[in-house]
């Protein structure tokens, strides 16, 4: 390697020698600063041989140095020794403690109470509830409620007391894969058919009908329902029912609803099945004739389809019934939509929900007394359907306390249920407390309904909530003139409160729009004019205060706004009514 660097050098030496002398000229300090001074002149030099560099061989450091330790220093040899003292000592560490959790007490529960009321118009309230544990898998209950009032009407000559009794008992077992109960019940409700537009001393044949105007429903139920855990049976319910009146009418309702489950993929396959055997009679018509007897089957079958996803859950089904009208040999096959979709479009402070449904509803005496008690012992009884009900609407929470609900729907419904008074008909005699254009007889229409519905609720604290909903509703109708006793527009607003641990309280207004109301023998039309029945506001509150953890006492305000406004045609309530009480918990 070192010759051929050597025969590079010597190729070049005449290149690397002017090179040199060239740096030397250009880069002197001195020869710059003197150029302009003064004349080196010139110089001859001889070259005597040409110039022959050489190269020293080179020598390796070698890595590992041999070190000359003759001159080390030796260690010395330290020997030592430990002298141990014992030390007396009264100190006794304390032994460590975990830091306490400061417990809240759990408010105590009861299984029972008891609530006893008197108030104004000799109204009487009480209520009975109770729990027993038989087992840690089984429970029963029982419950208890009366309600009644004596007259509180001014300017009537009939009485307007009422009567509701009912009692419920159940019984519940929970075991590893499946769980289910048996329930019964009884319930008797007097009314009394006041609302009669005539002065009955005037009216020939009535006045032996003046001190007996009761209609006296009794009512009783059983019913058992079972669930089953990892089973494509789900669960099944199955009720009975049966109702009779103080004038030889009598129902009895059966119905069996079971539901199926199966997994299909990622989506979850329901099947709803739905039985309903509805059968009664009534002995007179509202003319004094025989009376119609009715016999209904239903058999309805709804299977869906669910998915659900993040934000996403859609329900895709349908539904269908089989509708049997066993006294009038008909047969009728219903198809209706189930569709439903909602989507969680901002993190549940936006929630887009829409659908398409319908399904048929069998009336019954019993659901008619219940919207109505002043109906009539004369009544025909059909199912309605709702062959379709579009919706559509948002929902969601604007913060942790306040939570909303807007809904748009149209629907298309066959055979609505509609009330009209009975007229009063002299030619036909008065032979019942009913026939004296004092009770009500229903009517069917097929009605299309645009709704808009909004709804709102806060939670301001935990002492103290509001809220409200307010209903607007648009009818057609295909023979009725009216939408008769339904109103275009019905509101409710609510609060509660605590104004301290102990005191409470709350209220509810209401306001339901006008209705239009009219009269009718059968259900057809009479001649008389179309009664327009006032809008009312209904004013309630409430206060309460906690004598001790099991002892509390209330009292109640009801129409405070004092107005006896009517409800039905010719049917007005009672004016303000005020009621105080006890309620009591306890452990037997």
């Amino acid at each position: 390697m070192f010759q051929s660097i050597a025969n590079t050098i010597q190729s070049h030496r005449n290149f690397f020698l002017a090179l040199a002398v060239l740096g030397c000229f250009t880069f002197s300090p001195q020869a710059i600063a003197q150029e302009d001074e003064q004349d080196l002149g010139t110089e001859v030099v001889n070259v005597v041989k040409p110039y022959t560099p050489a190269i020293s061989d080179a020598f390796k450091v070698k890595q590992t140095p041999v070190l000359n330790t003759d001159g080390s220093t030796k260690k010395k040899p330290v020997s030592y020794q430990i002298f141990s003292v014992p030390v007396a000592s009264t100190f006794t560490p304390a032994k460590g403690k975990a830091a306490g959790v400061k417990k809240i007490k759990a408010p105590k529960s009861w299984d029972n109470y008891a609530t006893l009321g008197f108030g104004s118009n000799t109204t009487i309230l009480a209520e009975l509830f109770s729990n027993f544990e038989i087992s840690r898998t089984e429970n029963a209950g029982l419950y208890f409620r009366h309600n009644s009032s004596q007259r509180g009407i001014d300017n009537l000559i009939t009485e307007n007391k009422y009567y509701d009794t009912r009692i419920d008992g159940a019984y519940y077992s929970r075991q590893r894969d499946m769980s289910y109960g048996f329930e019964a019940g009884l319930e008797n409700q007097i009314y009394n058919w006041y609302g009669s537009p005539f002065n009955m001393d005037n009216q020939e044949g009535t006045r032996e009908f003046e001190d007996d105007l009761n209609q006296n429903y009794l009512s009783g139920y059983i019913g058992a329902n079972i669930a089953i855990d990892d089973s494509y049976f789900k669960e099944a319910a199955a009720t009975i029912r049966y109702m009779s009146d103080g004038f030889s009418s009598s129902e009895i309702n059966m119905r069996v609803q079971p539901e199926f489950e199966f997994p299909v993929s990622d989506l979850n396959f329901k099947v709803l099945g739905d039985v309903d055997y509805l059968t009664g009679k009534f002995e007179e018509d509202i003319l004094g004739g025989e009376g119609p007897t009715y016999n209904f089957l239903n058999t309805g079958l709804s299977p869906s389809l669910t998915y659900i996803d993040n934000d996403l859950t859609a329900n895709l089904g349908v539904t269908g019934y089989v509708s049997l009208d066993l006294n009038g040999d008909e047969t009728s096959l219903n198809i209706y939509p189930n569709v439903n979709a909602s989507y969680n479009l901002v993190d549940e402070i936006v929630v887009v929900y829409a659908g398409l449904e319908g399904g048929l509803h069998q009336n019954s005496y019993y659901q008619f007394k219940n919207e109505n008690p002043f109906v009539s012992p004369t009544q025909q009884i059909k199912p309605t359907s709702t062959l379709y009900e579009g919706f559509g609407g948002l929902k969601g929470k604007l913060s942790s306390t306040i939570a909303y609900n807007l809904r748009g729907a149209y629907s298309n419904t066959n055979d609505q249920v509609l009330f009209v008074s009975n007229d009063y008909s002299p030619k036909a005699g008065i032979t019942q407390p009913y026939q004296n254009a004092n009770s009500f007889y229903a009517v069917y229409d097929n009605i299309k309904t645009l709704n808009v519905f909004g709804e709102l609720q806060i939670e301001v604290s935990e002492n103290f909530a509001i809220g409200g909903q307010v209903k607007f509703n648009s009818y057609s109708l295909d023979v009725q003139e009216e939408a008769w006793n339904l109103p275009n527009l019905d509101a409710s607003f609510f609060t509660r409160f605590n104004i301290t641990e102990k005191l409470y309280g709350g209220g509810s207004i209401f306001y339901v729009g006008e209705r239009k109301s009219q009269r009718s023998i059968n259900g057809i039309i009479a001649n008389s004019e179309t009664r327009t029945l006032d809008s009312y506001l209904d004013l309630n509150a409430n206060l309460g205060y906690r004598v001790s953890d099991r002892l509390a006492v209330f009292a109640k305000g009801s129409n405070l706004i004092g107005k006896n406004y009517d409800k039905w045609l010719e049917y007005p309530v009672q004016g303000i009514q005020v009621l105080g009480g006890a309620t009591y918990k306890f452990d037997w």
